[in-house]
């Protein structure tokens, strides 16, 4: 997947949905309604629409249900689950529904609420007292409101999480290393990684995993069975749709993305027929039948603005969007719609519904990227609200094109930053070793038939040379680092220290510190080492603290550690610009101890 799609994971569609708005009839059984005459007219021919965007914008497979008046009047499956296999999609095909399951969260969130766990404005460090961020003010007053509403002032960091093997737990004590790229509560920007705290603030409340207490108290009053929390149940199922991604203008299969360890975010997979429950619930205000399973104020909470997401409308039928808790809300040709999208590999999904009119739909498809779940909610918007249609796939194309039209004519003029007939600063082999950042983790530099490759998240992209220290990965759809570029930087030695990435476009590179070889964390390593230097008639010692590090003492002064940098050179810690190297005899026993320092370079000999 392409770097660009991959931040666009779990993809939120603030187009319309409409906070407090009238309740919908009590539902009694979700199974399409006998079919309404003025309904099906105004549906007629939208079965040839939603086959028309499919072929167009190359989605293989699409799901629906829509509902209006507390009823299911339309509930259908479209084109293939397998293309391959010729499997057609059915109304109980599983499709992977990404961040429509944040609602799922903070509905969880709010049935703790409901029952005196938990309190929306109370800070989440009174909850988990582990919990800290960068910014000392919200990690201080962030709260679970704040978490479910993208005002923490953290940008997405989403490569911190995606495809890694971090636990829960893991991922929120790395929170604190993750730059903000805004104030806290000053800004709407899009966060997986709170959510995901979100979730685990359920589990250490209630002693149970999230997937366990969202299966319990929230899939299974729903009669959602079929519903699952990962992309390796949904396997297990009879029917289940595969993913797909357009590349190079072709469709392809992809592989099936596992998030489940920041499952609260958008790991659940379920099917139309049992979303149209879920939609009920909502247009219901929190019943669901004849059972409340969430309050009334909680439910109508959920869908009331609570951070203005301070983007401009496209086009006049739009209105201004904000985000309630977990839901969005925006304005389309005067009528307030509350919805949200979700995507990940090879699928995108989409929940919308206006309250006051009673009306709302599920549309879920198994190709990443693709707008036609927006095209399809919009005309049937349209078609039941009694309103002219608006060429809204017209709209949609022409856009596309012209930003295709823009690169294709960078790519012809041949527009590029790069610096013709640079060289890298050292020979390839210099650049191999792992690099650590505190949140993101390792990444792993490796040299294959005299090439570099990047490993981060157990993925691996190759590398070729850009210009000076900076190398890029090559184009190739399938790649999520296509086109990333990386920069190497030097130490004052001149050894390869740390290496830049662009990870996070909101911030700064992130940037990763080269780390030592595992040898030189070893006690018979390190212990050869240690002896006393004579250095202009001072003593100069080393010894061993424990098994893995070394202390440098100078009479007269506080003791510093050495850090290993490589082979048997050390960075002397606190002091900037110094260090010091072991330097070995003809016979391999360490004979001289090297300082380096910003006035000069000193040998201090070892004392017999």
């Amino acid at each position: 997947m392409h770097m660009q799609r991959l931040f666009a994971l779990f993809l939120i569609v603030l187009l319309a949905i409409s906070p407090l708005s009238g309740m919908a009839a009590v539902p009694q059984k979700t199974e399409p309604a006998a079919p309404d005459k003025t309904a099906q007219a105004k549906l007629e021919g939208l079965d040839e629409f939603i086959a028309e965007l499919m072929e167009a914008w190359k989605v293989p497979g699409l799901a629906i249900a829509i509902i209006q008046d507390g009823k299911v009047i339309h509930l259908k499956g479209y084109g293939y689950r397998d293309v391959e296999k010729q499997l057609p999609v059915t109304p109980q095909t599983l499709f992977a529904i990404g961040s429509i399951t944040k609602s799922f969260t903070v509905a969880a969130l709010g049935l703790l609420v409901d029952r005196g766990k938990l309190e929306w404005d109370k800070p989440v460090r009174e909850y988990l007292p582990e919990f800290r961020l960068h910014d000392p003010v919200a990690s201080e007053h962030m709260t679970p409101r704040d978490l479910v509403t993208h005002r923490s002032g953290l940008p997405r960091h989403d490569l911190l999480w995606y495809n890694s093997e971090f636990t829960r737990a893991e991922m929120v004590a790395r929170l604190r290393y993750l730059e903000p790229s805004r104030d806290f509560r000053s800004t709407f920007q899009y966060n997986n990684l709170m959510f995901m705290t979100a979730g685990y603030l359920v589990e250490h409340l209630t002693g149970t995993p999230w997937e366990e207490f969202v299966r319990r108290e929230i899939l299974d009053p729903l009669e959602m069975a079929g519903s699952n929390f990962s992309v390796h149940a949904s396997q297990e199922s009879p029917d289940f749709a595969l993913p797909y991604t357009k590349a190079d203008d072709e469709l392809k299969q992809v592989p099936f993305r596992d998030i489940d360890q920041v499952g609260p975010a958008g790991s659940i997979n379920s099917n139309v027929e049992e979303m149209s429950h879920y939609l009920l619930f909502h247009l219901n205000s929190g019943k669901y039948g004849d059972r409340e399973l969430l309050s009334e104020n909680n439910a109508r909470q959920m869908r009331t603005p609570q951070m203005v997401t301070a983007s401009a409308p496209q086009y006049p039928e739009l209105g201004h969007s904000s985000y309630g808790l977990g839901l969005g809300i925006y304005g389309y040709r005067g009528h307030t719609v509350v919805q949200h999208g979700g995507g990940i590999d090879g699928f995108t999904a989409l929940l919308s519904f206006i309250p006051r009119d009673n009306i709302g739909m599920i549309i879920l498809s198994n190709r990443d990227g693709n707008p036609v779940p927006t095209l399809v909610a919009y005309n049937i918007y349209d078609r039941l609200l009694g309103l002219d249609p608006v060429p809204w796939h017209d709209r949609f194309q022409e856009r596309q094109q012209k930003q295709e039209q823009a690169e294709e004519e960078a790519k012809k003029k041949g527009y590029t930053p790069r610096k013709q007939g640079t060289q890298p600063s050292h020979p390839l082999a210099d650049y191999v070793g792992e690099y650590e950042h505190p949140g993101y983790g390792i990444v792993r530099i490796q040299l294959k038939d005299d090439r570099l490759t990047l490993t981060l998240n157990q993925m691996t992209s190759p590398l070729r040379h850009f210009h000076y220290d900076i190398f890029e990965v090559p184009e190739d759809p399938l790649d999520p680092f296509e086109n990333m570029k990386l920069m190497f930087q030097m130490s004052l030695q001149g050894e390869i220290a740390q290496l830049a990435l662009p990870l996070e476009p909101n911030v700064d590179p992130i940037v990763f510190t080269r780390q030592p070889e595992e040898q030189m964390r070893e006690r018979s390593f390190l212990e050869p080492l240690t002896g006393e230097y004579e250095l202009g008639g001072v003593t100069v010692t080393v010894i061993l603290q424990g098994d893995d590090t070394l202390i440098l003492t100078v009479l007269g002064q506080r003791p510093h550690e050495l850090v290993p940098t490589r082979g048997l050179s050390f960075d002397i810690k606190s002091l900037t610009g110094f260090s010091v190297e072991f330097k070995k005899g003809a016979a391999g026993a360490v004979m001289e101890l090297v300082f380096y320092q910003p006035n000069g370079t000193f040998v201090a000999k070892r004392k017999p």
